[in-house]
């Protein structure tokens, strides 16, 4: 199984890395990113300020920290786009999220991340619309990248792992089920 779609906290998963729904300014705020800054501690901010620093991160792009005190290494920061209706590039934004952190993950010999559901939260982005996209990044990466042996999508509720293994069986065909 290297794809596997899972409700839970993405804070306690025990990968190489674990992808941060992040804000432009990586120093914390609500939903995902706020929960992983508080599981991580302190050296995690300390870490993000020297980012900022250097311009933060733009929407679409992702920025390498370590993990600190989560079972993860790293953290990948990256910063989906707020939905504004779906006519300012939304999609193609959120694709280059999953784009760029799997070109951290290939950078660094990473073997497995887990992802939240980037940008489906406060910045309003239709789970319906972000699944597929999701999916049909994490499918490319792993037929691209050998050395990547498990990619998790962690969902906050029953509901948004319903509407990804959907969209898993769409994208994958019917025998997929929930896992890859």
């Amino acid at each position: 199984m290297k794809l596997e779609l899972v409700q839970g906290d993405i804070t306690k998963v025990a990968a190489d890395a674990i992808v941060n729904a992040a804000n432009s300014s990586l120093l914390g705020g609500g939903g995902v990113d706020g929960a992983i800054h508080r599981a991580a501690g302190p050296e995690l901010l300390a870490e993000c300020r020297t980012l900022h620093a250097q311009g933060g991160c733009p929407p679409g792009q992702a920025r390498l920290t370590k993990g600190y005190r989560l079972p993860a290494r790293y953290v990948i920061h990256t910063v989906g786009p707020v939905w504004r209706g779906g006519n300012q590039a939304e999609e193609a934004v959120l694709a280059r999220c999953y784009k760029s952190a799997f070109a951290l993950v290939e950078a660094n010999g990473l073997r497995s991340v887990a992802f939240p559901s980037i940008s489906t939260g406060a910045y309003g982005f239709p789970i319906d619309r972000a699944a597929p996209i999701a999916l049909r990044e994490i499918q490319a990466a792993l037929a691209r990248l050998p050395q990547l042996e498990k990619v998790t999508v962690v969902l906050f509720s029953p509901g948004d792992l319903e509407m990804y293994q959907r969209a898993l069986a769409r994208v994958s065909g019917p025998d997929q089920g929930g896992n890859v």
